[in-house]
């Protein structure tokens, strides 16, 4: 087992990633990752390879983040041994050749499917907040696809970049799979090199650098960004499962998590109760204080605490819970305050830190108008309340993903599709997800040679010929339906008589109703007669 010593991190020479991308499609040509049994094979080593580092790699995330080891586990170690397996697992089911949907019958004979081919040369990209999960999930999806990878750690967290370096160096193939170190220089030579795809996770700015970089070659690319997470807490909301929900996202890795809610709309009537039980849940989580606390981490380094300390500088909202930094220790207490303008700093800005930004709304309409105007596509929603109101908050809005009733945890599934959508991202992985993110659908067919007589409608010449009415008697789709969109034929005509002439099937169950009605009451009617009783 290896020793939970943490190796130092080095930034990779210039002059030798061009070479490493060289060796990397070399080793793609030659066909060798595309083997199942390879693939299944070094995702199992990877296993192992995180196991026997499980240590070291607790160590390095308590140095770079001050990271609970409660944490390390759930997110980190866990969810990554989890996903080699679930991933070796599947490999062979998801790689099989698919029979392609929705062929018409004249082409039937050409038995149409769908193969599963890895996309070739793959740059992964990490992020520093969860540094050994966000590097290794995707670089796990880019190997179970048969692909080759190199694996760019985030610099921010670099005793976590410097385990993930070792793990991958001594227990995986090095000519197929490899890491690069190194800040801006790196990654921009990185970047000059040609990639079959871009697995990128971090914010929004680089992203945008990324995929403009990556649109010079046409690069596809997967970008896991962030947000103006929105939650709402509706007034038929349970104020105590709310607060104590909501917190338990927020205080997660110091709320470092993409994810995390950036801001809470309050119905009026509900925060005065609210904010109590935010005060209450905080005890409860942190009896001496988050300070003291073993389960509390730290921000990851001095230039993003004077960020957070700058958004609450700026604010001109009250400060309702917290407030205590400590810049030596880069620790921000949990902070909760109340805006009462959507263009307030703490709004308009990811936090990326533990500050919960209140405001509160008069209904869920307002809610609505409020979330669409601060940022239309967020990567994560969060609403609170009964169904009724859950439901139009979906309806009204879009985002990433959602978790009602709960904060991120849709984000905290491993084998549920994650992405962003419009800014916070685009592309999706985890579970089939991620084998689809780095695999290319080939539409294939097999023409045999006894259906030339069939096909021959296909070859000149055409004009003074029937081809062009024999293809299109083969072809074209008959409509059933007229000019204004109703049904037509047999179908049209039993849906209007089953639903007496209306527009609709309500207002055809209507109908049903109504002579349902007149028919019992016709039949009252007989029978009280036939009784003498009128």
């Amino acid at each position: 087992m290896a020793s939970a010593i943490i190796p130092p991190f080095q930034e990779t020479p210039l002059a030798s990633i061009s070479a490493t991308h060289d060796l990397l499609r070399t080793t793609f040509y030659t066909g060798k990752t595309k083997s199942i049994d390879f693939r299944v094979k070094q995702l199992r080593k990877l296993y192992w390879g995180i196991k026997d580092n499980e240590a070291a790699i607790v160590e390095a995330l308590h140095q770079d983040l001050r990271k609970p080891p409660f944490e390390v586990t759930v997110a980190e170690v866990s969810w990554l041994l989890n996903d080699c397996i679930f991933m070796a697992d599947n490999i062979s089911k998801w790689a099989k050749d698919e029979k392609a949907e929705n062929i018409p019958w004249v082409n039937a004979p050409l038995n149409a499917k769908i193969r599963k081919e890895p996309l070739g040369v793959c740059l992964v990209i990490g992020a520093f907040n969860y540094p050994v999960q966000l590097s290794l999930t995707p670089f796990i999806a880019a190997i179970a696809s048969g692909n080759t990878v190199v694996l760019k750690p985030s610099e921010g967290s670099p005793a976590s970049a410097a385990v993930i370096q070792r793990i991958v160096g001594e227990y995986l193939d090095p000519t197929a799979y490899t890491v690069v170190q190194g800040a801006i220089p790196e990654t921009n030579a990185l970047l000059d090199c040609k990639w079959d795809k871009i697995f990128f996770t971090g914010g929004q700015t680089v992203g945008t650098i990324i995929a403009k970089k990556a649109a010079e070659t046409l690069t596809p690319v997967a970008l896991e960004l962030g947000g103006l997470n929105p939650a709402y807490v509706t007034k038929y909301a349970d104020p105590r499962l709310a607060a104590k929900r909501i917190l338990w996202a927020k205080t997660m890795n110091a709320g470092q998590t993409c994810l995390a809610m950036n801001y809470v709309l309050v119905d009026r009537e509900i925060l005065p109760a609210f904010v109590h039980e935010l005060r209450v849940v905080l005890q409860e989580f942190f009896p001496k204080g988050a300070k003291a606390s073993e389960d509390y981490g730290r921000i990851v380094n001095t230039r993003s605490f004077q960020r957070i300390k700058k958004m609450i500088d700026n604010t001109h909202g009250k400060i309702l819970i917290g407030g205590t930094m400590d810049e030596g220790e880069k620790f921000i207490e949990p902070t909760v305050v109340q805006v009462d303008d959507i263009k307030d700093s703490l709004i308009v800005e990811e936090a990326f830190g533990p500050l919960l930004t209140l405001m509160a709304v008069d209904g869920v309409d307002e809610m609505i108008s409020v979330a669409n105007k601060v940022d239309r596509t967020p990567l994560g929603s969060y609403p609170f309340g009964n169904k009724t109101d859950t439901t139009k908050i979906l309806n009204g809005t879009t985002s990433g993903g959602a978790s009602i009733n709960d904060g991120l945890f849709h984000g905290a599934i491993p084998t549920l599709e994650f992405g962003g959508v419009g800014s916070s991202g685009q592309g999706s992985y985890r579970g089939k997800a991620s084998f689809d993110c780095f695999t290319h659908r080939r539409a294939v067919t097999t023409t045999p040679s006894w259906m030339e007589r069939l096909i021959a409608v296909r070859y000149p010449p055409f004009a003074g010929t029937s081809k062009q009415k024999q293809f299109e008697s083969m072809s074209r789709l008959k409509a059933r339906f007229d000019r204004e969109g109703r049904p037509t034929g047999l179908a049209g005509w039993f849906g209007t008589a089953l639903g007496l002439g209306g527009d609709s099937p309500v207002s055809g169950i209507g109908r049903w109703l109504a002579v349902a009605a007149f028919a019992v009451a016709a039949r009252q009617y007989v029978e009280a007669k036939k009784a003498g009783r009128l």
